[in-house]
């Protein structure tokens, strides 16, 4: 209880335990966001994405195109152990977080979509459709 209240977020900045919780709140601002920053530049023969999943590991990442939406999805855990020159631990933090986004992206060519991952940062490219897809709105009425 006595670290509880000790290690308040508003504490950030007490001289004693400055660089303490500078390092659990950088974790903690990575981790809570909940979403990622992502760019969407759309161009003549495709579009391209670029997110940004900093920590993330490449097979924890899932990309799926289905219904003219892309989603990206990432899972991140990070485990921290602290001990002292006896070995004896003395803190241990767990973090898991779960990101997601979906993104509407129409007239793609499924089948030629490529992914890269480097420095953190996801880029998707996904090309467009060279032919175009008629979509009829009427309906016949009976």
């Amino acid at each position: 209880m006595a670290n509880e209240l000790r290690n308040r977020d508003f504490d950030d900045f007490a001289p004693f335990d400055f660089f303490d919780n500078f390092g659990k709140n950088f974790f903690k601002s990575m981790t809570q966001s909940g979403s990622m920053k992502t760019d969407i530049r759309e161009k003549e023969n495709d579009y391209e994405v670029a997110a940004e999943l900093p920590g993330f590991k490449k097979e924890n990442i899932v990309l799926n195109y289905e219904n003219d939406t892309l989603t990206v999805e990432g899972k991140h855990n990070v485990e921290k152990e602290q001990k002292d020159e006896k070995g004896n631990l003395i803190r241990q933090e767990r973090s898991y977080s779960n990101v997601s986004r979906q993104f509407y992206l129409p007239n793609v060519d499924r089948d030629k979509i490529s992914a890269s991952y480097d420095g953190g940062v996801l880029k998707v490219t996904l090309p467009k459709r060279t032919e175009k897809v008629e979509h009829h709105n009427q309906i016949p009425i009976d």
